[in-house]
């Protein structure tokens, strides 16, 4: 790894995000015609395809074994149960405020770190925590006029990603990022394939093309998010991989014609504050 050029890096991070939120904004897109599970698969094959592609069978043994099979097929659980559901919201709620409940997630690793890792937390991250929360309150409004009771499914999304960043945590003292990231991305394929029966639906050339152009991307955004990290160190990035709720929020404009509301926009801050805050303290004891 090589730190010393961290324009870079906050280049890829930036462009990795943009593609997130494309990704995601051509997903909800894709929904309004095809089942989630339907364009979960073709993302998910698409992207395995494009891997295996350009592996020679040497490298494609070394990427596959694991010293932790079970933890990893469960974070490979974890990640399509989280797309599922975060796709499944997006369908019914703007993109932009989606995305923020997504970004919960790191104060929902912070709180589950404790009881599933056994880490110590001071007292000052649990109030970023609750803050957090209160910030999505804000954007749900829970009896309000913009609630709409599947947002509780980009919640779940948050809490599932959480788990999926956990595990990755104990994977990381075993495996390899590309072995962990190669295996999710199998094992996702294949739940969605084994669903696949019950969802189909033929598209069209144009939906079809669609849908392959998501899984590059997906695999793209991977790669660039990979190479970020590759030239800055995490608390570098962190900050500019928020601008991903700027781009969802651009993206959700331009496309669906949808803007948060002033109190969307607070809710959205206060979940950006409070994961930056987390993610400050966690560098700090570094």
């Amino acid at each position: 790894m090589n730190t010393d050029h961290p324009e870079k890096g906050i280049l890829f991070i930036c462009a990795a995000v943009f593609l997130f939120a494309s990704s995601d904004a051509l997903s909800k897109y894709l929904t309004n015609f095809y089942p989630v599970v339907m364009v979960l698969w073709v993302r998910y094959v698409v992207h395995i395809s494009l891997m295996l592609a350009v592996l020679r069978p040497p490298s494609l043994h070394t990427l596959i074994t694991t010293q932790n099979p079970k933890l990893q097929i469960i974070r490979g659980l974890c990640m399509v149960n989280t797309n599922l559901m975060f796709i499944s919201a997006l369908h019914y709620i703007p993109l932009a405020e989606g995305t923020a409940i997504i970004y919960l997630s790191p104060l929902l690793v912070t709180a589950l770190s404790v009881p599933l890792l056994g880490e110590k937390i001071a007292r000052i991250q649990w109030i970023a925590v609750a803050i957090g929360f209160i910030g999505v309150l804000f954007i749900v409004r829970p009896g309000g006029s913009m609630f709409h009771p599947v947002a509780l499914l980009a919640l779940g999304a948050a809490l599932s990603f959480s788990l999926y960043q956990i595990i990755t945590r104990k994977l990381n003292h075993t495996d390899s990022s590309s072995t962990s990231n190669f295996i999710s991305g199998l094992v996702s394929a294949i739940v969605t394939s084994l669903l696949l029966p019950f969802f189909w639906k033929t598209p069209t050339p144009y939906f079809a093309l669609l849908m392959v152009l998501l899984g590059i991307s997906a695999l793209v955004s991977h790669l660039w998010m990979t190479k970020a990290y590759q030239h800055a160190k995490p608390s570098t990035l962190a900050p500019f991989s928020y601008t991903q709720l700027l781009f969802a929020g651009l993206i959700g404009y331009v496309f669906f014609n949808q803007t948060p509301d002033f109190i969307g926009l607070i809710g959205m801050l206060i979940i950006v504050a409070g994961g930056l805050f987390v993610f400050s303290r966690v560098s700090y004891k570094k």
